[in-house]
Parts: structure tokens; sequence; C-alpha cells
């Protein structure tokens, strides 16, 4: 593994050295033309979340319930009296010791947007089916805030096509990112699922993401791109570890999301 990272960056940094120069003037034409096309992306997706809003609801007739520092709570609960929820489908199986390294990554950036969601009417509430005292130890150790609940027991996270049963996983087939699938990765993968709940209390399902949907979420990824060696990795977020790892993670396989 460390072999294959430095011959990775050993050919980066060799891109790097032959790049081309210009004068500033060159570059400015060449940046300006490379301006409208992200102007081009930008009306784009004001264009593509004008749509995703005007997708149609499913009502959710079904009851869930969820373990949390507060007791037994119901999905209405995780509202927290907003009328829009955001649940971000993390991957932590009950009898794993530790979190998914990517859905950490994910995870880093909820606190900071929470600062300002919880005042657009918004709730965010993580959701994994590892046992309570597993998520608040694991927690407590990357030092988030946000509210995470326990869906163990419960069959929430198999509704949402994010967790995946033994029999399923024995067929080798599996229904995720809206299609069915050849997986052997285990039982757990990313998403993320947005809820509406109206003053009579009716809940709906207005989205759901999965794989490399979330990825608009991850603010480290927009810094990454604008920068000469961008994401620089070779599978999909093979790079990042746990933010409290990265000190010690030469031999470590990479991320679970790749």
């Amino acid at each position: 593994m460390e072999k294959q990272l430095d011959t990775m960056a050993g050919r980066l940094e060799e891109s790097l050295a032959t790049h081309r120069i210009v004068s500033q003037e060159e570059w400015t034409k060449a940046r300006k033309e490379l301006l409208k096309k992200e102007k081009e992306l930008t009306r784009l997706n004001d264009e593509l979340s004008r749509q995703r809003r005007e997708l149609p609801w499913v009502k959710v007739d079904k009851s869930y319930i969820f373990d949390s520092t507060e007791g037994k709570l119901w999905l209405s609960d995780l509202f927290y009296g907003k009328s829009q929820l955001i649940i971000y489908h993390f991957m932590f199986a009950p009898e794993w010791e530790e979190g998914c390294p990517g859905c950490s990554f994910h995870s880093d950036h909820i606190d900071g947007a929470n600062l300002h969601l919880q005042h657009h009417d918004v709730s965010v509430v993580v959701v994994s089916r590892a046992p309570l005292e597993k998520l608040l130890a694991f927690k407590k150790r990357m030092g988030w805030k946000f509210k995470w609940v326990s869906s163990y027991g419960s069959d929430f996270n198999y509704d949402y096509h994010v967790s995946f049963t033994n029999e399923q996983l024995k067929n080798g087939t599996i229904y995720y990112n809206f299609e069915y699938a050849k997986h052997d990765e285990g039982t757990e993968s990313p998403g993320t699922s947005v809820f509406y709940k109206d003053r009579t209390g009716n809940i709906f399902h207005t989205y759901s993401s999965y794989s490399r949907g979330g990825d608009i979420l991850i603010g480290a990824h927009n810094y990454l791109d604008l920068t000469p060696k961008g994401r620089n990795e070779d599978g999909i977020m093979d790079w990042m570890r746990h933010h409290d790892k990265y000190e010690d993670f030469k031999g470590d396989q990479g991320s679970c999301c790749h």
C-alpha cells in the first residue's frame, strides 16, 4: 500500500513539474474561458435543485422507533420542531467497533453547517444500526455534536436501502442507488434521506441519494477540487482516514467507501 502511494505521488509530482507556464495575460484568457463553464455549471445545478424540489413525495405510514440519549424516539420526534428533516445514513453495523472512515469524513462537515441549518427549519440527524452506546462512544472520540440515534432492531435502514440482510448478501444482489446490482461489500452502505412533516403531523419522504450522491455535502472535496493536485486519489477517498488517524495509517487499506 505504501509503495503504491509513493508511486502515485511520484507520477503526480512529475506531471506538475512539466505543467504549462504562460504569461499573466494568457492565464487570464484561459481562466475566463473556464469561468464561462463554471457559470454554466452553476446555472445547471440551480436548475437541478429546482427539479429536485419538484419531485413527488411518498407518505410515510410505517412507524419507526430509534434509541437516543432522550430515550425512545419516533421518526416524527427527529424533526425536533422543524418541518424538514435530513437523515444521514452512517455506516456502523452492530458488530463494528468504530464507524466507517468515509462516513466519518462526511460527518466531520455536519456540525459547521448545523449551526445555520437549525435556524432555517431543518433538523439534521445521523442514523446507524449499531447500538446507541457504541455510537455515543465513537461520537465522543470524534468530538461531534450532532444528534445521532440508533435504528438497532428497526426496519428503517432496510426500508431505505442502506442495510442488507445476510440472505440478500448470500444471493449476491442487492437494491442500492435505485437499481439491483451485485454487492460483496458487507451489510452497510451510505446515503442521505430527506423528509417533510406538514402541520397535521403527516410525514413524507421527499428525497434520497446514495453512493457519490452525497459528495456535494463534503466541503473538503470542494476545497481539494480548487487545487493543482485535486483529490489526488487512486480510488474514491482512498487517501482519507478518521481524523484522529492521519499520523499513523501506513499499512491501512483505506476507506470502506471505495
